[in-house]
């Protein structure tokens, strides 16, 4: 069973700062609406929110749930302060002292520089892909927000391309991945004051990832392979190279712009080798097998 599995999306924020998206389509039929009015989050200091999140990881399924407080740091920028508890799943395990004195920071605020990777050596394993997960959503919405989307159909392709990291240096050595975004506002549905996107992940033309061994260069479907990671495992290496994508749903409040929902669909087509050394030179045989998650964030009171 692996507890590892997982990927998330951290854009530099050099790149947002200044990125344009390589296209914009929008619907010319659809009345003139104020992009701030749909996507832009609006905070209030002191609001709590609470999620469930339920989480299936190739057979390993999970349930947690982050409960966040609003608060507003020296220069007046607004943040999320989310705590994890409550871990329940189909494996014998339980959140750590540390972990349940970890706390994640996430922002949506648009001048906002807390989408940042934290210290995952501070946390247990089992806890990387939830606190990972949530950075994905934060990360899609906060990107989206910045695409001029103000009406159903609208559709903006954010081109990226560079690696993302999730290794904490402890149980994975190595783990990247390089997308791009293929971006959507699905609907919007005033009756419950909500706007509904699609952020597709997508392998770029030139994926930048690290590749240590000359057979991870192979690919193992239609496209450049993007996703690379190797685990230690006693005195070996567990290493996969493939294909991954991400269809990810969030509906939005187009009150105040939080998540009110969102899931995500993420598989992965892969090789995996077994090898007795860091540089993956002495490997078992390939073994060609598709990893896949699926993870719903919901409300609760």
């Amino acid at each position: 069973m692996r507890l590892q599995l997982h990927s998330l999306v951290i854009l530099s924020f050099a790149l947002f700062g200044s990125g344009k998206p390589a296209s914009i389509e929008t619907n010319s039929a659809h009345s003139a609406v104020q992009h701030s009015s749909l996507l832009t989050r609006h905070y209030r200091e002191g609001e709590t929110l609470t999620y469930e999140m339920k989480g299936s990881n190739n057979g390993w399924n999970y349930q947690i749930r982050a409960k966040g407080t609003v608060k507003k740091d020296d220069a007046g920028v607004f943040y999320e302060e989310y705590a994890w508890s409550d871990l329940r799943s189909n494996a014998p395990m339980k959140l750590s002292d540390a972990s349940l004195n970890f706390h994640q920071t996430l922002s949506l605020d648009q001048t906002s520089k807390y989408l940042t990777v934290p210290n995952l050596s501070q946390v247990q394993p089992s806890l990387i892909g939830p606190i990972t997960d949530l950075l994905t959503f934060y990360s899609d919405a906060f990107l989206a927000e910045q695409q001029n989307l103000t009406g159903a159909g609208d559709h903006a392709y954010f081109p990226h391309g560079k690696p993302n990291s999730w290794a904490d240096g402890n149980y994975v050595v190595l783990g990247q991945d390089a997308i791009d975004f293929d971006i959507t506002l699905l609907e919007i549905v005033p009756a419950d004051h909500s706007a509904t996107l699609l952020v597709r992940h997508v392998p770029p033309t030139q994926p930048q990832i690290q590749l240590p061994a000359e057979w991870m260069r192979i690919p193992v479907k239609d496209t450049p392979n993007n996703w690379v990671e190797v685990e230690k495992k006693g005195d070996k290496y567990l290493a996969e190279v493939g294909k991954e994508t991400f269809e990810v749903h969030i509906k939005l409040d187009t009150n105040d712009g939080k998540i009110l929902t969102a899931r995500l669909d993420n598989p992965v087509a892969a090789v995996e080798r077994e090898c007795a050394d860091i540089a993956l030179s002495k490997c078992g045989n390939p073994q060609l097998h598709e990893i896949r998650r699926s993870v719903e964030l919901t409300p609760v009171p």
